[in-house]
């Protein structure tokens, strides 16, 4: 059980994981580099640490201290009270849900181990009054075939976040993101996901697009999205392609680079009306993983 410090100075030492949480450059270097990163809000903290994520601290708002309460008598992580004013000092910005916490980072599976697990990390079931929806576990009884998502270039956290928690929801095993790809773990992907990038694996490639080799040598088919007219439409591609299929998706301005599509085993692109060539990417992920799920025999 945690005791509960009361902290009035923002320029105390103990604060530091909290500090400049809006300096975006800033703390995409620092969080990898210190191996933490910065789960805010009573719904993502809870999903962090049951996703098994060591807490290294909390801080809390007085009022959200009871909120917390079951977290806090279970783990030993200092928790820091501070006031709202103080807490925006320290942050940045005004901690609207009133609790964050700073999670130690675990070590990411190389790409090769994690397209040979067929389970995933799963957060508990059931109904957690969100409004969301529980994410769901995957395993042999679900139907979702063995599909996977590869993420070249993505810049903006939202649309990251966006795109885990589709796959989470449309049962994609597992995620691939380039070198260049942003951080997962960065707080406004977690936050726009809901938690879901902890319930999906992902792995990121050392080499790209060199990397697709060991996708395809995994037996997946790796079916590049673009809008490209000579790309075969999803909804003509035969469903068995689907079965082991990586989804390759590219960045948010100028989608999959030349080398990717070049490696891709087909290009695919979804049917559109109206004049429109293109959707965001997170919008075009969630359709992806949709229009390839398992139909019913």
């Amino acid at each position: 059980m945690a005791d509960l410090i009361t902290v009035e100075d923002p320029d105390d030492p103990r604060l530091h994981d909290y500090t400049g949480l809006t300096d975006v450059e800033l703390r995409r270097k620092r969080e990898p580099a210190e191996g933490l990163f910065i789960a805010e809000g009573e719904k993502v903290i809870r999903r962090a640490k049951d996703a098994g994520y060591e807490m290294r601290s909390m801080l809390l708002s007085a009022k959200w201290a009871d909120v917390m309460r079951d977290v806090i008598d279970e783990l030993p992580a200092p928790v820091y009270v501070v006031s709202p004013e103080i807490a925006e000092r320290v942050t940045g910005y005004h901690v609207h849900r009133g609790a964050l916490a700073s999670m130690q980072r675990a070590p990411l599976p190389a790409v090769a181990e994690l397209l040979h697990t067929t389970g995933r990390v799963v957060m508990e079931s059931g109904d957690d009054h969100t409004g969301i929806g529980a994410m769901p576990a995957s395993g042999p009884q679900d139907d979702a075939g063995q599909r996977i998502a590869i993420f070249e270039g993505f810049v903006d956290h939202a649309n990251l976040g966006a795109a885990f928690r589709s796959a989470a929801a449309l049962g994609i095993r597992g995620i691939l993101l380039s070198p260049d790809c942003a951080d997962p773990l960065y707080r406004r992907a977690i936050k726009v996901s809901m938690g879901a990038v902890f319930s999906v694996p992902y792995a990121r490639f050392d080499a790209w697009p060199a990397g697709l080799d060991v996708v395809r040598e995994a037996g997946y088919d790796i079916l590049a999205m673009t809008p490209d007219e000579k790309a075969t439409p999803l909804d003509r591609l035969d469903p068995k392609r689907f079965e082991r299929c990586a989804l390759m998706l590219g960045s948010e301005g100028h989608g999959l680079s030349t080398y990717a599509l070049r490696a891709a085993d087909e290009w695919v692109r979804i049917p559109m009306s109206a004049g429109i060539d293109s959707l965001n990417v997170a919008a075009a992920s969630a359709v992806a993983f949709y229009a390839t799920r398992p139909r019913p025999a």
